[in-house]
C-alpha cells in the first residue's frame, strides 16, 4: 500500500509537467520567473562537524520556474549522510536513540539523487508541494571503505507556507511540515539491513525552513 501511495504521487507529478507541457495559448504573468532556495539544515555545514558522528553532512538546492502565480515546477538536487535508518519517527524515541547510539549503523549510507517537484499555491501563503527524488546510495564503513551501492525512491509531501520579504519580494522564507515515504531501498549490507528492517519506510511531520531567492 504505501509503495502505491509513492507511485501514485510520482505519476501525479508526471503528469503536471505533461499538462504543462501541452498548454496552448498564453502564459498567466508573474512578477520573478525563478527562484532558487535550500533547506536552513544545510547549516550542517557550517556550524557542526562535518566529520562528526552524527553529521548528516546535507546539501539541497532546489530550482524552480513559476507558471503562474499557482503553480510551481522545478528541479530538487540532494545528498546526505545517514549514520542511522531514517524511519526512527518521534514517539519512537529518536532524540533518546541520539543519545544512547544504540541504532546506530555500522558505518555511513551516502544518498545522492536529482528530482522533480510541484508546488501548488493553494491560499495566499498557503502551498502543498510533492517532491519524487531517485537516489544512488553508497554505504561504507566507519573507515570509509565502500561496502556496497544501493538504490531508492524518495518521495516527500509539504504543507507551509511562503512568506517574501523586501521591496520587490525577492527573498522568501518556507516554514513548512514533511510527511516522506520511501521504496525500492534494496541490497544494503547485512548490519544495515538488520537495523532497517526494524524500522518504517516513512516518517511523517518532519518540521523544516526553507530560504530562498527569486529572480
Amino acid at each position: 500500500m504505501k509503495n502505491l501511495f509513492a507511485m501514485l504521487l510520482f505519476l501525479c507529478t508526471l503528469s503536471v509537467f505533461a499538462q504543462t507541457n501541452s498548454q496552448e495559448g498564453e502564459e498567466t504573468e508573474v512578477a520573478h520567473k525563478y527562484r532558487v532556495s535550500t533547506t536552513y539544515l544545510m547549516t550542517d555545514l557550517i556550524l557542526a562537524d562535518w566529520n562528526k558522528r552524527t553529521s548528516n553532512q546535507m546539501i539541497e538546492l532546489h530550482v524552480k520556474r513559476n507558471l503562474d502565480n499557482k503553480n510551481i515546477v522545478g528541479v530538487k538536487f540532494v545528498t546526505w549522510r545517514l549514520f542511522q535508518p531514517m524511519g526512527i519517527t518521534w514517539w519512537d524515541g529518536l532524540l533518546d536513540k541520539l543519545e544512547t547510539e544504540s541504532e546506530f549503523y555500522p558505518g555511513y549510507l551516502r544518498e545522492t539523487g536529482i528530482g522533480i517537484t510541484y508546488q501548488r499555491m493553494l491560499w495566499k501563503g498557503l502551498f502543498a508541494t510533492v517532491e519524487v527524488v531517485p537516489q544512488f546510495q553508497t554505504y561504507t564503513d566507519l573507515d570509509d571503505n565502500k561496502l556496497g551501492n544501493g538504490f531508492k525512491v524518495y518521495n516527500s509531501v509539504h504543507l507551509g507556507y511562503h512568506f517574501a520579504f523586501g521591496k520587490k519580494k525577492r527573498f522568501f522564507i518556507e516554514p513548512q511540515v514533511h510527511c516522506n515515504q520511501w521504496m525500492f531501498d534494496n541490497n544494503s549490507p547485512e548490519g544495515f539491513k538488520q537495523l532497517d528492517e526494524k524500522w518504517r519506510n516513512y516518517f511523517l511531520f518532519e518540521p523544516n525552513l526553507y530560504i530562498g531567492w527569486k529572480f
